[in-house]
């Protein structure tokens, strides 16, 4: 697919709605811009606030689907309130 867009003047650049879609693009989101001769390349980025970033670490998620698959085989209990849940800890 090709396109023609106009740079403004305060060196934005618009994307058709068409092409948006076609690369399933939203607004607001990122887009890395690399030079490659005298092209330019964009490629749309998933940016992660570094609060969050360990959630996406191979760790944390080995560990979400292990958490998930005892949930789904029923290896769980659920308390009514904290303290039922400390004295079951602490028994």
């Amino acid at each position: 697919m090709e396109n023609i867009v106009k740079l403004s003047r305060d060196g934005q650049v618009r994307l058709s709605p068409t092409l948006r879609r076609h690369l399933g693009l939203r607004s607001g989101q990122y887009l890395q811009v690399k030079v490659i001769g005298k092209s330019l390349v964009l490629t749309p980025q998933k940016v992660l606030d570094q609060d969050q970033a360990y959630f996406w670490s191979e760790e944390w998620q080995a560990a979400e689907r292990a958490a998930q698959q005892d949930i789904d085989a029923g290896r769980v209990e659920t308390f009514a309130n904290v303290d039922d849940l400390i004295r079951d800890l602490n028994s």
